[in-house]
């Protein structure tokens, strides 16, 4: 019986068990890939991208000898979800205003005007 592609969708992160081979994912029961932000709700910078990559990798060396199941999919997409509220929050990421629609998922932008 062959393995079946497992994924983890959030707003903002999608995990898939697999490898990116020509263009195509091709499922890997030991390797996780990563969709960041496919909807381009966010400006990225490479510090930041690079923060999202070491947390990504850091929660997968932390899972190393488990199941890559559902339930393990679905924390390490919450754990990103979550630096990625932070670093909207501490300003190190922005909201996209070219984005196709903007809905502030994670919160309205902070000013330094006060309303």
């Amino acid at each position: 019986m062959e393995k079946m592609l497992l994924k983890s969708t959030t707003r903002h992160v999608r995990i898939f068990t697999a490898e990116v081979i020509n263009n195509d994912l091709q499922f890997h029961p030991n390797k996780l890939t990563l969709d960041l932000d496919p909807d381009n709700e966010f400006i990225w910078n490479e510090n930041s991208i690079n923060k999202i990559n070491q947390k990504f990798n850091e929660l997968i060396k932390e899972r190393s000898g488990k199941n890559l199941d559902d339930y393990e999919l679905r924390k390490i997409g919450s754990e990103i979800e979550g630096l990625i509220k932070s670093l909207l929050q501490n300003g190190q990421l922005s909201y996209n205003p070219e984005c196709r629609v903007m809905n502030y998922s994670m919160g309205l932008p902070k000013t330094n005007e006060e309303l």
